[in-house]
This record gives C-alpha cells, structure tokens and sequence, in this order.
C-alpha cells in the first residue's frame, strides 16, 4: 500500500510567498490604472486648447441686418487652426438650418440636438471618429439672433496622436522607477523576513545543542510573543516527560529494592537445600520456604506493574459504566479464601447488582484494581484469632443526592495515626509499630487509580471512641458518577 506524506513546506517560503504574490498581482493593476490616469491627465491641456480653439470660431458667427447667419474666418486664421506636426485639425461651421458656413462638410454632428438655449456659450467635448481615425471633438451651440431661434453649430476636432505621445512619456516616468524599485522592495522583503525568523533559527540552535538529559524549562523572555505560546508549549512537554522519566526511574529504583529481598531469601534456601548432609525434613521446610518467597515475588512483581500502569502519564484510559456493586461483589468473593484462611470475617452491605445510583464511569480493570487493594491491604492489616476474629466490611453507598456514589473498607485493625494517613500513600511506606506482611504499594496503587478517576480518598477511624478503633477507607465517585 502506497503511504502518501504530506510535503513539508518552509515558513519562509510560505510567508515570502504571501508578502510577494499580492504585490506581484497588484504590480499589472497598478500598470492599468497608471495608464488611465495618464491618458486623462495628458487630454486635459489638448482640450483646452480645443475648447480655446472652438469659442474663438463661435465669436466669428455673426447675423447680418437681413438676420442671416455668417462666418468669416481668415485665411491666415484657417491656416494656424490646421498648422499641427503631429495631428490632423478639422473643423465645422453649421448655420441654424444646418448649412455648411464652413470647414469640413464631412465632420460628424453631434448625437443629441439640442433644445431651445441648450449649451449657450459652453464648449462640451466628445469622442468620435473621422475618415475612420479616432478624433477628439469641442463643439458649442451658438444662438445668433436669441436664445429661442435655432441654434449654429461650431466644432473643432484632431487626432489622438499628442495624446499618446504625451501619455506614453508620463507612463514611462511612473513606471521606469518602478522596475528598479519592485526588486528592491522584492530585496528588502526578503531581508527583512529573514531578520524577523532568527529568533526561531536561535531557538532551534540552543534546543540542538542541549544535552540528551537536560530537562530544564526554556527562556521564553529572549522570544518574539508569537513564538512564546509555542515555547510554553514545549516547556509542558518538558516538565511531563522529566515527570515520566522520574516515574520510570523510582519504577526501576522499587523494582530493585522490592525483588531483591525475596530473591535473596530464594537463593539462600536454594543453598540450604543443596547443602550436605541436609534431612528430607529441612530439604522440605527449604522448599516451602522457596514456595513462600516466590510467591512474595509475583505479588510484588504484580503490583509493581499495577503501579506502574496506574501511574502512567499522558495515556487515556478507556472508560464505560461500571456496576460498583458487581466489581465490589467479584473482589469480596475472590479474597473469601485467604480471609477465611486468617479467621477473618469478610462481608458485604449495600444495594444489589444493577442499582442504577451505584453505578460509575470507570474502567472496569482499575476499579477492580483498587478495591482489591483495599480489601488486601485490610486483611494484611487486621489481626485476627479464633478467640477474637477480625471483621472486614466493604460497602457501596449511593449518597441521597443522587450524584454520588461511595466505595468504603472498613476493617477491625489498629486504625492509622492522622500524622500518617498521608504517608501511607506514598509507595513503600509502612507503619511504624506494625509487622504485617504486604510490599507497601497497595495504597498508592488505590490513589493512582483515584485519582485517574477523578475520586477522592480518605482515611478515618472506623470506631473513634474504641480500641483498637479500625480504618475506615472512603472513595467518594462524586466526579466520576454516570
């Protein structure tokens, strides 16, 4: 099966890219807009002199005593008016009635006649064309006898060709220092970008240079403020993984010091058992011996791996609805044997199997994990005789709020000081005054699982006002309930 990666991409590059695209777009926009602007700036000096040109053949519209329409231009005047290097000059003299007074006969008119005092004295332009070229044309409406009587029609047009050449001088000044100023600015861009993602490359320089086990926080003062949520980020990722690391070494170091007694007392009743001379008497108690010590060892070895799960960091544990009364139930009747075997009476009370209010979100596996511990760490603790046996009670109490639900292993035994109902939860602490069997990991595996749970555990005395006055362990599933 083909595994497709996604390409890994330069945050230089991309940031470059984002800066230089729109100004690498707007560059031809701005060309067009450019070429604009300069046709209407350099049509603006033309038409005044059209404009100019245009009054001056209306003042030469006159009315004679008959109130006839005339025109008399000049020939030296003719001849200035069409005097261009560059463009062709037309123009047209209609009278009232549309004749021809003067100038081209074949000059377009305007589109739109005028109404009655229309235009008077105002020169308006208009583009059209000519013997198929393109003109610029200023006419004006003359009223000879009174703004009432038909209108003369004076206009006056050239070709574009100064326009365009004075267009393409202003393009050519606006746009010539752009060519050199676009790579510049292309240049400092760059620049610029380069400077401004040092911080990062410094930062990648000192983590590289950091030895393998050196776990401390980075200096989030020397960054840029977009960069420090990502250092705070990495800061987290360093304090978890020294946690971790710390975990897997006090792991490690209880491993060592919980399995060598036994392994020790393993070989020594080895070399026992394979001394000289030995009866088949001490060859058996060796054996029973070694039987002892080996179990010792997987119980050990057991509860190290439960702590060691419990106190894994960073895992999500899977979790369903869990029946508190079934998982209590199944680890009551487990421990019924061994219990019995120590002349201790064992029970139960609360509600039965499938009471909705005793029920939890859990996972099934730890939760067992914990009351086992609990009921294991009661019976090692409970002392016991034919003629006083101890009393072990586990119970389940769904609370009258309905939110809450509580776990409770009460037990008959000397009970816990309150100066060290804190340190018994600490792995391997034992109490002082006390030389019942057990590795001293139950109790952390109960918080560890607690508190992977969101439950809270607290120690009483079970009898305040007796002696010896018992344990009284409570887990409360308030934040855990279904």
């Amino acid at each position: 099966m083909k595994i497709f990666q996604r390409e890994q991409r330069s945050l230089f590059g991309e940031i470059l890219d984002w800066m230089l695209t729109p100004l690498l777009l707007l560059w031809p926009v701005s060309l067009a807009l450019t070429w604009l602007v300069a046709q209407g700036i350099a049509s603006q000096p033309f038409d005044r002199g059209l404009e100019y040109n245009a009054q001056a053949l209306a003042q030469l519209v006159r009315t004679d005593p008959q109130r006839k329409t005339q025109f008399n231009l000049p020939g030296a005047a003719r001849d200035i008016l069409r005097a261009d290097e560059v463009d062709e000059v037309y123009y047209q003299v209609l009278g009232p009635s549309g004749e021809l007074l003067s100038g081209d006969p074949d000059f377009p008119p305007p589109t739109i006649p005028p109404s009655a005092g229309d235009g008077a004295g105002s020169t308006q332009f208009r583009d059209d064309t000519m013997r198929g070229v393109a003109i610029r044309v200023a006419y004006q409406w003359v009223y000879p006898n009174d703004l009432n009587s038909p209108a003369a029609l004076v206009q006056v047009g050239e070709t574009l060709g100064k326009r365009s050449v004075l267009a393409t001088e202003i393009i050519k000044g606006v746009m010539l220092p752009q060519f050199v100023i676009l790579p510049l600015a292309v240049l400092l861009v760059w620049l610029a970008l380069a400077r401004g993602i040092k911080p990062l490359s410094q930062l990648e320089e000192r983590i590289r240079l950091r030895k393998p086990d050196d776990m401390s926080p980075l200096d989030d003062r020397v960054v840029p403020l977009e960069v420090a949520p990502l250092v705070s980020s990495i800061n987290d990722l360093l304090t978890r993984l020294k946690d971790s690391i710390a975990t897997q070494k006090r792991f490690l170091a209880d491993a060592a010091h919980q399995l060598k007694t036994p392994l020790a007392g393993l070989r020594m009743q080895a070399d026992l058992a394979q001394r000289a001379g030995a009866s088949a008497e001490d060859l058996k108690k060796s054996l029973e011996q070694i039987g002892r010590s080996s179990m010792r060892a997987t119980h050990t070895v057991n509860q190290l791996l439960s702590l060691a799960r419990a106190e894994s960091t960073g895992a999500v544990i899977p979790t369903q609805v869990c029946d508190l009364v079934a998982l209590t139930l199944e680890v009551v009747q487990d421990s019924l044997p061994r219990a019995m075997d120590r002349a201790i009476d064992l029970g139960y009370e609360g509600p039965d199997v499938g009471t909705r209010t005793a029920w939890t979100i859990g996972h099934p596996t730890l939760l067992k994990e914990l009351i086992r511990n609990l009921v294991d760490n009661a019976i090692n603790y409970t002392p016991s005789s034919s003629a006083k046996p101890g009393v072990i009670t586990a119970r389940v109490l769904p609370q009258a709020d309905g939110q809450s639900v509580w776990l409770q292993i009460e037990d008959s035994g000397p009970g816990i000081a309150p100066g060290e109902r804190e340190l018994v939860f600490q792995p391997f602490y034992r109490a002082l005054g006390n030389e019942a069997d057990g590795s001293g990991l139950g109790l952390p595996i109960v918080m560890e699982i607690a508190a992977k749970h969101g439950a809270k555990v607290t120690i009483d005395d079970a009898r305040p006002h007796q002696t010896p006055p018992g344990a009284l362990f409570t887990v409360d599933f308030s934040s855990a309930r279904a």
